[in-house]
């Protein structure tokens, strides 16, 4: 006895190789975003723009910049939490950034370990 497939819903040759397709032209598209993200860069600011960082798509740290004025040598912990709070936000730029990007080529499916 044969099942009847809904029109639309059958798994022919056509159909898969239309979604083969489909799959390839994410994964490329995936690709060249991915690309375009690893290229750009993200600034974050901390402590009114004492410390600035900058990380690039790949989340490592380009550049940092401190204020001499905001460098106490006896408040080297003061220091050390604006520069990680500046890293921490750049970062947090590019990882969101990723995900809007790429969310906007897997038209919102979860694909885990793409980011």
């Amino acid at each position: 006895m044969k099942a009847n497939i809904p029109k639309g819903m059958g798994g022919g040759p056509g159909n898969m190789q239309a979604m083969l397709r489909q799959a390839q032209k994410m994964q490329e598209d995936m690709a060249r975003v991915q690309a375009e993200l690893e290229e750009q860069e993200y600034t974050a600011a901390a402590g009114g723009g004492a410390v600035s960082a900058t990380v690039n798509g790949k989340h490592q740290l380009t550049a940092l910049t401190i204020n001499p004025e905001v460098i106490d040598p006896d408040d080297a912990e003061m220091l050390a939490d604006l520069v990680m709070a500046a890293v921490n936000e750049a970062q947090r730029g590019a990882a969101q950034d990723a995900e809007a990007q790429m969310g906007q080529v897997t038209g919102g499916m979860n694909l885990p370990g793409m980011f």
